[in-house]
């Protein structure tokens, strides 16, 4: 490792072994089947090598597929891979309006679906990976390791043989806990069945379990505020439905966004909408609410907060919902060598690339291969799984790390170092709502009305631009 101003630079000793060596005719193996591991198969597709695709689910991009009734925050132009689109058109697809702000379940059904097609019996559903290794190697064993292939162990018991693998396989199963140290908070287990976590589908096929009902979201992020501006056009059709909303901060002011002064006109009008709800008292809002305790009670779930002082407050729901956001799960490469950064879960040369603490998922630098290498030549974790922690990425980002990444398994590390990224700016993907508007289809957020438009402002980040950490 050299230093930079942004942390490490990688070592580039794994430029020879993650391409070649004896296990050059096995498969590279791609675990999970959403949208930055389809687009990792795309790339796999262009450049001729053999691969498999390994989806736990039951259908390509089950984990979509659970917020298929969302609709996210960027256009169709930043959500579909260059080499997917290749590969599409080929095959006689007619691309979406690329304004236009999909749904989860429109991702799968306009895009994902129709590219797993074309992979034919590449693609394997519920194919759970449950532990990865080096075929006769445990984590300790050196000599002769980067010529022993990879032995991927699947929850069934088969065992399949890899020369890479690219791990797309997401954090959507691994949710963040309610308790508000990174703790679980006591009694949460017990208390399980009256906890949603981020995203139900509070207007669809969840209704019935909030209408008419108290629900306590707690959470500041995108998610938090979805469910929450959700439960609130729920509450105008269901009486009785009541709403509370707790954050950890002494004020929602992050949330709110500028307002009318915001740079962004559609974000400061959410964040306006979303004021207006708490200040008008449709929304109850508790801050300083560190989740210490839950219990279910006569009359549904208590949440109990506990500040670092001691001092404590508690709120009485039907239902709590946990936006609180993602981990990954690196337990299926307990045997595998992996540099993981101490505080975020990335790949340590990552981490002050993407560090919430200074960055939106519109200013992370451009980054591939590199950056996202292990001491365990030919591994990689890829897309959400590769930002540990940080809640800073886009799509769009990952097909970058992808194509930087097959590039580099097949040996042009030429390509795979000409890393480039075209990104809304910062605050189109910061701590605001739903910031990219579409007027066809109202705020991003899945719920109708509200016709806001606002262009989208691109900031270029390539990895050779000026100034320390891009």
């Amino acid at each position: 490792m050299s230093s930079s101003c942004c942390g490490t630079t990688p070592s580039r000793e794994h430029e020879q072994t993650t391409a070649s060596g004896a296990t050059g005719a096995l498969p590279v193996v791609v675990i999970g089947a959403g949208p930055v591991g389809l687009a990792a198969a795309a790339h796999l597709a262009e450049r001729d090598q053999d691969f498999l695709i390994l989806e736990a689910g039951e259908q390509v991009a089950a984990s979509v597929a659970q917020w298929g009734h969302v609709r996210v925050f960027s256009p169709w132009k930043y959500n579909v891979d260059a080499a997917a689109r290749r590969l599409l058109r080929a095959d006689g697809w007619t691309a979406p309006d690329e304004e236009w702000l999909p749904t989860g379940d429109e991702l799968i059904a306009d895009y994902l679906a129709p590219l797993a097609k074309l992979f034919g019996r590449r693609v394997r559903l519920g194919a759970e990976v449950s532990a990865i290794s080096r075929l006769g190697y445990d984590r300790v064993r050196t000599t002769g390791r980067e010529d022993a292939p990879f032995l991927i162990r699947l929850a069934d018991g088969e065992e399949l043989q890899a020369r890479a693998i690219i791990d797309a396989s997401g954090s959507y199963a691994t949710p963040n806990v309610l308790g508000a140290s990174g703790l679980p908070a006591h009694g949460e287990s017990e208390a399980a069945a009256l906890i949603d976590h981020a995203l139900p589908d509070v207007l669809g096929a969840d209704r019935e379990r909030y209408a008419g009902r108290h629900t306590l979201v707690v959470g500041a992020g995108h998610s938090a505020a979805t469910t929450l501006l959700a439960l609130a056009a729920l509450a105008e059709e269901a009486p009785g439905t009541r709403i509370t909303w707790a954050i950890r901060a002494g004020n929602a002011t992050r949330t709110y966004g500028g307002g009318a002064a915001d740079a962004l006109p559609a974000r400061g009008a959410l964040g306006t909408r979303l004021h207006e709800h708490v200040t008008s008292g449709r929304i109850t809002l508790l801050t300083g609410f560190f989740t210490h305790r839950v219990q279910r009670t006569a009359d549904g779930i208590e949440v109990i907060s506990r500040d670092p002082s001691g001092a404590e407050q508690s709120v009485t729901a039907d239902q709590v919902v946990a936006a609180t956001g993602y981990r990954p799960d690196h337990s299926i490469t307990a045997e595998l060598r992996l540099d993981l950064d101490a505080i975020l879960g990335s790949t340590r040369a990552l981490a002050p690339l993407i560090d919430p603490n200074h960055h939106s998922c519109g200013t992370v630098p451009a980054h591939g291969a590199d950056e996202l290498a292990h001491p365990e030549p030919g591994y990689y974790a890829v897309g959400v799984k590769s930002y540990g922690r940080a809640p800073t990425f886009l799509m769009a980002t990952g097909y970058e790390q992808v194509r930087s990444v097959v590039a580099a398994l097949t040996g042009d590390w030429e390509a795979a170092r000409q890393v480039r990224l075209e990104l809304p700016e910062t605050g189109v993907c910061s701590s605001g709502l739903a910031e990219a508007q579409e007027a066809r289809v109202g705020l991003a957020t899945g719920i109708s009305g509200g016709l806001l438009a606002t262009p989208l402002p691109l900031a270029t980040v390539s990895a050779s631009g000026g100034g320390c950490c891009g």
